[in-house]
């Protein structure tokens, strides 16, 4: 049997990022960059440097202002806005600052919404696999808790475990250990580490990992392909090795 090739989940070609405020001012400019299945990417840059523009692009929430857009091996021009959406569905998105969660629902009916709007699901009906992931995330004993109630340390797991209802191929992840406290960033350290492996209780694919932060140290032993975000360039710097040198030429690590 002739093994299934390993496509380009995501493939950006000459890609100038634009900005979810609207605009045609380029965030970055000329991206080439290649996410391939079982990749786990860490790109840093400084706050405000278009790392949020590039995830929505990647998750093909934003088109580019320039450029080719490919999601598992498919160009998104010229698709229509259904063909797109179920491309889209293949990629989760954990966003920065709380998640984007909705403050007045509790944290199962939070998690339960991509179930429910993409199956037509009735909450009952959703309540299994959300306490799986309730479990799996260390929320089962607040998941009738509502956001506004629950401690910061614990709003980006809610928030991860929403994006992983759908099982996706890839995830995204902007700044998921930001302020955190030692032991949260532990956690969430040692779980992205699962999926990457392949978490059992999701079926034991391996997801591919996209992580932007404004901090690269603390990914050295984790990630596996590493870039930069600097003064609107889009800069690779490959492995761990490759890495570790970036680091030790530059004295300001947090960037």
């Amino acid at each position: 049997m002739t093994a299934t090739p390993n496509i380009n989940q995501i493939e950006l070609t000459d890609v100038d990022v634009s900005s979810a405020r609207g605009g045609l001012e380029s965030q970055i400019d000329a991206v080439n960059w290649q996410v391939r299945e079982g990749d786990f990417w860490v790109i840093g840059g400084a706050h405000a440097s278009g790392k949020s523009d590039l995830l929505a692009t990647a998750a093909g929430m934003q088109r580019p202002l320039r450029g080719t857009l490919r999601l598992f091996d498919r160009e998104i021009d010229g698709l229509s806005e259904k063909e797109l959406l179920e491309l889209r569905l293949g990629i989760g998105m954990v966003f920065k600052n709380g998640g984007r969660l909705f403050n007045q629902l509790t944290l199962a009916e939070n998690i339960a919404l991509p179930l429910r709007y993409r199956f037509n699901w009735t909450a009952e009906y959703a309540a299994e696999p959300v306490e799986a992931l309730l479990r799996l995330t260390e929320l089962a004993d607040r998941a009738h808790t509502t956001p506004p109630m629950l401690p910061a340390n614990w709003l980006q797991r809610v928030a991860l475990a929403r994006a992983l209802a759908l099982k996706p191929r890839v995830l995204l992840l902007d700044e998921p250990m930001g302020g955190l406290e030692a032991r949260h960033r532990r956690w969430w350290e040692e779980f992205l580490g699962r999926l990457s492996a392949g978490e059992p209780e999701l079926g034991g694919q391996p997801i591919t990992l996209v992580v932007v932060t404004t901090d690269l140290t603390p990914w050295t032993a984790f990630g596996r392909q590493f870039a930069m975000i600097n003064q609107k360039r889009w800069t690779p710097i490959g492995g761990r090795e490759e890495l570790k040198r970036f680091i030790a030429e530059n004295v300001r690590v947090e960037i």
